[in-house]
């Protein structure tokens, strides 16, 4: 090869790379360039109703003026320690920020950010009063919008007074992690309502269906333990009284196979992602279950776990026909009088055919007129599964409580967790009733 030519290759080489380079940075600032501003996120966040939750107009960080709301929050806005990242606030950074990405500069030099959130501040506080000082969580959340109204996490602190978390590691056990969110719990009888579900559409006449209930029952090499002698019970009656004899002969007919694809189906076991949150994944593995494990999992044990807020949204599909909002935080966010970011409606699409979902929303509404108390829902049409999760020898159970309320003024669906509170019909009840009251009120205002 001449020299020419090996030159001509060379010049190619190096075009070729810078090219490459320039590609390469052009991606790369598209991708990256909001993270490289020192933005210090100026501006206001403020609840559904415009209380304030942050300040931080002036150049110092203020934050809402009631302790048991900034307690409540902080696992949403995160802490001024940085245990707790402000996911909200990076995730909007640039929005807030009024960052352009052409100029790479803010709008205004005087102007601010202000989010505006779906967040009720009341609604926060009374979850955190019906709580009482106990582990848990709790979502509420408008199913036809995706507006979450309350999500709180229990333990919290107010970040205005940090405590000591160290040097008491059992009452602020998990402190820094967003139970509602970020955690999965054994959803004891709860999981009924996905057994429940793939009955109605599986099997015919389930719904005329008697089962026996001694108490117990062999199914396959062990015993099912049930709560009580039911005698002879219908599927109704057996998704009322929570009957485990009942729950896992129709989960031992439906197989492994079935059960497990409604759960996917139902997204038991997928995340969520909004607002720079990812939820964490659920668990329903029956890979090599025996008959038992198969029964004693469509009961809502064995290996069972669920997401609490994508378990909120599963209640919204019943609800609404087979098909929910995907939940969101984040109503607006302003830079001045510019809108940077206005929240949509979205769904994840048709879990559950319409005929299911109106059958097993008629039978949890069953369950609040024959067994919660509809008092405990705000007098509102109401549907409502409790459950009793065990959690090792020694050890409470668990309470859990997931339902909805079905109206067309108040369309809301709920997940009550409370860590070691036992019963879940007498553990939640209280509390959502309390919630509830809160959210309407917020509705209304």
């Amino acid at each position: 090869m001449s020299k020419l030519a090996r030159r001509a290759w060379f010049a190619y080489f190096l075009a070729a790379a810078m090219l490459v380079g320039v590609v390469v940075i052009i991606v790369r600032y598209a991708i990256g360039a909001p993270d490289w501003m020192p933005f210090q996120n100026d501006g206001k966040v403020v609840d559904r109703s415009g209380v304030m939750l942050i300040d931080n107009t002036d150049g110092q960080s203020e934050l809402a003026d009631n302790a048991v709301v900034r307690a409540a929050m902080i696992h949403i806005l995160g802490d001024t320690q940085g245990y707790i990242s402000p996911y909200l606030l990076n995730e909007y950074g640039d929005e807030m920020s009024g960052y352009d990405r052409i100029t790479g500069t803010r709008h205004a030099a005087d102007s601010y950010g202000k989010m505006q959130l779906t967040i009720s501040a009341y609604a926060q506080e009374q979850a955190i009063y019906a709580f009482g000082g106990r582990k848990g969580t709790i979502g509420v959340y408008n199913y036809k919008t995706g507006e979450i109204l309350c999500m709180v996490s229990l333990p919290n602190y107010d970040p205005r007074n940090v405590p000591d978390v160290k040097g008491d590691p059992d009452t602020y056990e998990g402190v820094y992690v967003n139970r509602f969110l970020h955690s999965a719990y054994a959803p004891g009888s709860t999981f009924k309502l996905v057994t429940a579900a793939a009955a109605l559409s599986e099997i015919d006449g389930i719904e005329d269906r008697a089962f026996h209930c001694d108490g117990s029952a062999l199914i396959g090499d062990e015993v099912v333990i049930c709560n009580a002698v039911h005698g002879d019970i219908g599927f109704r009656e057996a998704l009322c009284q929570s009957c485990n004899v009942a729950f896992a002969q129709i989960a031992k007919e439906l197989g492994a196979k079935t059960l497990s694809a409604y759960a996917e189906r139902f997204g038991i076991t997928g995340s969520l992602q909004f607002d720079g949150f990812r939820t964490q994944k659920g668990n329903f593995d029956l890979s090599g279950a025996t008959t038992f494990e198969t029964a004693w999992a469509g009961v809502g044990q064995y290996t069972d776990q669920i997401n609490p807020c994508q378990y909120m949204t599963f209640m919204g599909a019943i609800a609404n026909g087979g098909e929910a909002a995907t939940p969101y935080l984040v109503e607006s966010v302003f830079y001045g009088s510019e809108e940077q970011y206005r929240a949509k409606t979205t769904t994840g699409g048709r879990i559950m055919d319409r005929q299911t979902a109106d059958e097993l929303a008629d039978m949890m509404h069953y369950n609040v007129a024959n067994n919660y108390g509809e008092w405990y829902f705000s007098g509102l049409y109401a549907g409502a599964k409790s459950g009793t999760a065990e959690r090792g020898e020694g050890q409470t159970p668990n309470a859990l409580l997931a339902g909805f309320v079905r109206s067309e003024e108040y369309p809301l669906a709920f997940v009550v967790i409370v860590e070691g509170g036992g019963a879940g019909s007498t553990a939640c009840t209280p509390i959502i009733r309390q919630v509830l009251d809160a959210c309407i009120v917020a509705m209304n205002s």
